[in-house]
């Protein structure tokens, strides 16, 4: 702000988040930068310069990718970023209309100096985006890469994050572009978006008119109610602005070995790549981070060697949960809460063919439900068998032992209706494998589908003398 007898401090965070957010957006990094003063008068600006990057920005030359939506076309996208660079923020005016808090003035507008000297980091993008949808996708991905890295919360409603688009067209086969236009007021991507479509067909609607002489270098306004831009003031050149180097101890200096310790001071990134250093699992190791594991737990070891177990077979994902939980609140080891809660996964197919039979023969009337065609049941079983071994029974094994004996006595049950009654209904609507036969020959079993049940074999259907040349859904010997 200016104030008498106040010296300039420069604040090291700034070049760290500087640093890490020129890295991700893919860019050349200044080893020695500078500070300028960017002069000019606005009411928001009491001293009457700005702080800011020039001609030796810290980051330069980058570019971002990302892949539309489907929605909105789809394709692949490379946006050109021309440079990052620190400067210090201005105050914010609020125009009123009421007099708000001055009672004897029915229009004026405020200044707030709260955020004036607050540091920034401005991105300045290539002229790449052609409508309102690229840009606002490019917004979008900046907004995430901040957010990820930490530098900002990226909220546009409350200025964290700020948009200035610059809109300029060119007739088609003309290499050099029109005269640039600057929108300001844009407080959300859907913003962004309707913002420089209305203005590509504002300048494009002039240039048909023979006025494109009348479109100048400006700064507009969006006005969301009226869906349209309204010039707010003539746009300065960088002449007007008459920058140059700023003295004091404003200068900074970075070295290699520092560019690359800020850039790798990501907890989440160093947590997973420890934890696969331990000899996790990638996959798994993925999916059990990207939760907000890396927040609680501070031992990547452990959790390497709770993926291990998982993987080896000797808990389930589930008890790893529970073990996981523990690890958080109590601490400990992996291997000693196994051993103590006595948490060794059941995998000996006796031992669990012994629980799926104790289930099946508990539970007649949901056997019946399966056997009429209710195979959603199925999970029911095998929730059962999991209570029975409190959660410790190989799930992929329960499942495969389970899947025979409901299949088993499936064929059985139909085998025996079908012997004791000579008949087997056929369901043409649900029929889903049809076999032919030419002569006559005795089923082993047979499968039905019927919407009935295997109370749909007896009654009605075809006699077994009349098998020849028909369509039967068995198991043929």
């Amino acid at each position: 702000m200016g104030l008498p007898g106040a010296l300039p401090v420069l604040n090291s965070k700034v070049i760290e988040f500087a640093v890490k957010l020129g890295l991700a957006l893919n860019c050349k990094l200044s080893l020695n930068s500078k500070f300028d003063r960017k002069q000019y008068f606005y009411p928001d600006l009491p001293k009457g310069y700005q702080i800011s990057q020039f001609d030796i920005p810290i980051a330069t030359n980058g570019y971002v990718d990302l892949d539309l939506p489907m929605e909105f076309g789809g394709g692949h996208r490379r946006f050109g970023i021309t440079r990052v660079h620190m400067e210090e923020d201005a105050g914010k005016l609020l125009h009123s209309g009421n007099g708000i808090g001055i009672a004897v003035f029915t229009i004026c507008s405020l200044v707030d100096l709260n955020r004036a000297g607050v540091p920034l980091l401005e991105i300045v993008s290539e002229p790449d985006m052609r409508n309102g949808i690229e840009a606002a996708e490019y917004a979008a991905e900046i907004q995430r890469v901040v957010r990820y890295l930490g530098i900002s919360n990226g909220n546009m409603q409350e200025g964290s994050l700020r948009c200035d688009v610059n809109v300029s067209i060119r007739p088609i086969g003309q290499s050099e572009f029109g005269t640039k236009v600057e929108i300001k007021n844009l407080n959300s991507f859907s913003s962004v978006n309707r913002a420089i479509d209305y203005e590509i067909s504002r300048q494009a609607l002039l240039h048909s008119q023979g006025q494109g002489s009348s479109i100048v270098q400006e700064t507009r306004l969006w006005e969301e109610g009226s869906q349209k831009t309204i010039t707010m003031r003539k746009k300065e050149g960088l002449s007007d602005y008459r920058y140059f180097p700023r003295t004091g101890p404003s200068r900074s200096y970075c070295q290699k070995r520092d560019v690359l310790f800020l850039a790798n001071d990501i907890n989440v990134a160093e947590f997973f790549d420890a934890t696969i250093a331990k000899g996790a699992d990638v996959k798994l190791a993925t999916n059990w981070i990207m939760g907000d594991i890396a927040a609680y737990m501070k031992n990547e070891k452990e959790l390497a060697e709770l993926i291990a177990s998982i993987k080896g077979g000797t808990i389930s994902g589930k008890i790893g949960k529970e073990i996981l939980f523990e690890l958080i609140a109590k601490g400990g080891t992996v291997k000693g809460l196994i051993e103590e809660k006595n948490l060794v996964q059941i995998v000996d197919p006796a031992e669990i063919e012994k629980m799926v039979d104790k289930v099946l023969t508990e539970n007649p009337k949901q056997l019946e439900q399966f056997r009429a065609g209710k195979t959603k049941i199925q999970g029911f079983f095998a929730g059962q068998v999991m209570k029975i071994s409190k959660g410790k029974a190989n799930p992929g094994l329960l499942n495969k032992i389970l899947q025979q004996k409901l299949n088993a006595t499936t064929r059985e049950c139909a085998k025996a209706l079908l012997v004791e009654s000579h008949y087997c209904y056929i369901d043409l609507v649900l029929l889903s494998i049809a076999v032919q036969k030419s002569s006559a020959q005795e089923p082993s079993s047979c499968t039905p589908i019927g919407r009935s049940g295997l109370e749909s074999c007896q009654g009605v259907g075809l006699s077994l003398e009349e098998w020849p040349n028909q369509l039967y859904i068995m198991d043929w010997p």
